[in-house]
């Protein structure tokens, strides 16, 4: 089984795990000793405001701290997606066009060439071979992701709008109920 960062996780309909639920997980790296990923479909209540000030008015639609995981969910993080060369200060580039931010910087430092970013409130992550388990289980897809998908101003529609773009059976999923047995 073979997943890479830059790659989405998209919960099956038999994940179980509240945590997880419909969730979206953008990977981030993926190496021997496991897997970590930030669930890019969590908007918290609270706004970005009141814990980073300074980064409101920069990060991508809605303004609002995302819950990334449930592991360290004290700490933040920034991801932001850059095409072309992109900034090489306060940016460390993780796959792609996506990479790790600096929340330590000044925002205005880390925007040349960077086309959005979101932050996070901890991650998720897996030791070596959980997630390969848990996709052999049944509880995720592995998809593609595209550069939107980390800056959607919509998140709450995005497990449904990535499985509709998806060839076959995945596509048909998105039409299922959030409580099938209300169907």
């Amino acid at each position: 089984m073979t997943f890479h960062a830059g790659e989405l996780l998209v919960a099956t309909p038999e994940m179980i795990d509240p945590n997880f639920n419909r969730a979206v997980i953008l990977l981030l790296d993926h190496d021997e000793d496991g897997a970590i990923g930030v669930v890019l479909n969590r908007p918290m209540e609270l706004p970005l405001r009141a814990v980073l000030p300074g980064w409101a008015d920069v990060v991508a639609e809605p303004h609002q701290l995302f819950s990334g995981g449930p592991v360290s969910r004290e700490s933040a993080l920034a991801v932001g997606l850059s095409l072309g060369e992109g900034p090489t200060d306060n940016f460390r580039r993780l796959t792609g066009d996506f990479g790790l931010i600096d929340l330590d910087a000044e925002p205005d430092t880390v925007l040349d060439n960077l086309i959005g970013l979101r932050v996070f409130s901890g991650y998720a992550g897996w030791g070596h071979e959980q997630l390969t388990a848990e996709i052999e289980e049944g509880s995720w897809y592995i998809v593609n992701a595209v550069p939107t998908d980390l800056l959607t101003s919509h998140p709450e529609d995005l497990w449904r709008s990535i499985l509709r773009r998806q060839p076959g059976e995945l596509a048909f999923l998105a039409t299922m109920p959030d409580d099938p047995s209300l169907n």
